[in-house]
């Protein structure tokens, strides 16, 4: 009975994310939120189910990619005989904002891994896995690019946003329609050329710009989308997305699938020293840029205090002493403070920050020690350092473009 019960627990679990991300992303390829209209709140206004069946072509291969992470991670642990759950998917779908219709997805493991080597597998299955998945993704996407004019289909309304600037620059009216037009107004305010406030694109990475590059033909490049259009691409985008949650999970800290394959690699002694200055590295390039020594007196003398003290936080559990806490903050804030004085158009992503509050947090950035420490297979290290390989061409500096 308990086991029908969990089973049941699974399948809704899943049955519901379903929903979720195909709502989501028949949100992002119509552009439309379902639960706001512009004349108030209007709940499902703008949904058919010529909508909601489009929105499969995002669901489907980004939980395709979802269930083969997980299940990379289930079989592995099955095949060390530990004991383990099935997947649990987590569904997050709002209406009034745009969201990818789910937080993820875990397995739980129900009794202490003993070995380096079961931290080791267990931890790099699932990445491997889904990291296969998300090429195919791309691969298929890549080579059935459909022809420009696809993106005024999924959105008629595009067309006649923007009429001059698609009469004057035809297909290449995205790279222009979406910044400031050249008025006196926006010369004044020296935003020419820049993107509009609230428009938001998908950053790129390595991987992008390989199938770009040399999965495309040349003579297709022309229907590659613009970075602002990715959204409406649902196989582009769950392709990225499926990269971009490659490449966080294979982050070498803590308890991160990256963090149990360092600590299978590097062992429990050097795992503790690497994984905090892997750490701060990651918050040092977050926060660079937050506060400019450029800005006004009165700006600085709110914002550092509270730049400062979020640091404090998210350092908290990195060392023992609240003194090297609060010499930690200090220092990662002082060089960045520096740099932005010299350099002031270099620029993190704060955008991270949020993770690496839930890092610092509430995950830990440590790997609690095996039972036995002992080192592992050659076959088993080259394996390692190419997942970490891997993290370097799926990670993006800058998942989304905000203008």
């Amino acid at each position: 009975m308990l086991k029908i019960r969990s089973y049941f627990i699974h399948i809704l679990l899943f049955v519901i994310t379903l929903l979720t991300t195909t709502l989501a992303g028949m949100e992002w390829m119509n552009g439309d939120l379902l639960l706001t209209s512009e004349k108030g709140f209007h709940f499902f206004e703008g949904f058919t189910w010529a909508k909601f069946q489009k929105g499969f072509y995002f669901s489907i291969p980004f939980l395709l990619f979802l269930t083969c992470h997980e299940f990379g991670h289930y079989f592995t642990a099955l095949w060390h005989r530990v004991r383990v759950s099935l997947p649990y998917y987590i569904p997050l779908w709002l209406g009034f904002t745009f969201t990818i219709g789910t937080m993820g997805a875990f397995i739980q493991i129900k009794e202490n891994l003993k070995t380096r080597t079961q931290y080791f597998d267990i931890g790099i299955a699932g990445p491997l896995a889904g990291f296969v998945m998300a090429l195919i993704i791309l691969f298929y996407g890549f080579t059935h690019l459909p022809s420009p004019e696809y993106v005024f289909e999924v959105n008629p309304e595009y067309k006649t946003l923007y009429p001059e600037e698609y009469k004057k620059y035809g297909l290449d009216y995205a790279k222009y329609a979406y910044n400031y037009p050249d008025t006196e107004e926006n010369r004044e305010k020296k935003r020419v050329g820049k993107p509009q406030e609230g428009m938001i694109g998908v950053g790129g990475n390595l991987l992008f710009w390989g199938f770009e590059k040399w999965v495309v033909p040349t003579e297709d490049r022309y229907k590659i989308p613009h970075p602002y259009e990715m959204f409406h691409y649902p196989f582009l985008f769950s392709g990225f997305l499926a990269l971009l949650f490659t490449a966080l999970n294979l982050m070498p800290i803590g308890q991160l699938d990256g963090g149990h394959i360092l600590y299978g690699l590097i062992g429990a002694k050097w795992h503790a020293r690497v994984a905090p200055v892997l750490f701060t590295i990651f918050v040092f390039y977050a926060g660079l840029g937050s506060v400019s020594p450029h800005e006004s007196l009165d700006q600085l003398l709110t914002w550092i205090p509270m730049q400062i003290l979020l640091y404090y936080i998210i350092f908290s559990r990195t060392a023992k002493q609240s003194s090297d806490v609060l010499l930690l903050a200090l220092s990662v804030f002082s060089v960045q403070f520096l740099l932005s004085y010299w350099l002031p158009t270099v620029q993190g992503y704060d955008g991270w920050m949020a993770f690496a509050f839930l890092l610092g947090r509430f995950l830990g950035i440590y790997h609690p020690p095996a039972q036995q420490d002992e080192p592992l297979s050659l076959g088993r290290k080259i394996l390692g350092w190419v997942s970490l390989l891997i993290f370097v061409l799926c990670a993006s500096p800058e998942p989304l473009v905000l203008g």
